[in-house]
């Protein structure tokens, strides 16, 4: 039976802070069930395995990330568009460490067929439809923006631009007037 007050929600909200006090490789059962005050065993008929609490905690930061950049890039286009998509990713990725952790997780085909995951894709197509790509170049420009924008984050938030004499904002700044130029000047094939 069920413990009065825990949920799959609860148990996922609760995973995901965890996450990101803890980080998401560090994610466990026995720790969200310490966090519940509960015996390990009870979380078992709310969720099958770490696995299926960790797929659950990467579903809730796609969506939650998706909505946040959707927020972002509303009424923008062009440069503007870009960088609002860019820094609500940057932003979330440091709020939420954990979290962005898991949103890198591998889903499998039909979960992520049914989650968050495509929206992230219809986003950057969309940032994209201000510089006219067609396809397959748009493909390529999706790729490009998800590696520049996951290599960054994963860089400034492991520590590995701290030594450098250079303003982080400043490099990230260089970085989007960099992109938006290879986006207005993409190559012709």
């Amino acid at each position: 039976m069920a413990r009065a007050g825990v949920t799959v929600d609860r148990l996922t909200r609760a995973a995901a802070e965890l996450a990101d006090e803890v980080g998401f490789d560090n994610l466990t059962v026995a720790a969200v069930a310490r966090r519940f005050g509960v015996k390990e065993a009870s979380l078992y008929s709310h969720i099958k395995n770490v696995h299926d609490l960790k797929t659950r905690v990467a579903l809730l930061a796609l969506a939650e990330l998706a909505d946040e950049v959707a927020a972002a890039v509303a009424g923008r286009a062009g440069k503007d568009a870009l960088v609002a998509f860019a820094s609500a990713y940057r932003d979330y990725a440091k709020r939420h460490p954990g979290r962005y952790t898991a949103a890198r997780m591998k889903l499998d085909l039909e979960t992520a067929l049914t989650s968050a995951a495509g929206r992230h894709a219809e986003l950057t197509r969309a940032i994209l439809r201000g510089y006219e790509l067609p396809e397959p170049d748009q493909t390529d420009a999706v790729r490009m923006l998800g590696s520049v924008f996951h290599g960054y984050v994963s860089l400034e938030t492991a520590g590995a631009f701290q030594h450098s004499p250079r303003d982080v904002e400043a490099s990230w700044e260089r970085t989007l007037d960099a992109l938006d130029a290879a986006l207005r000047n993409w190559p012709q094939a």
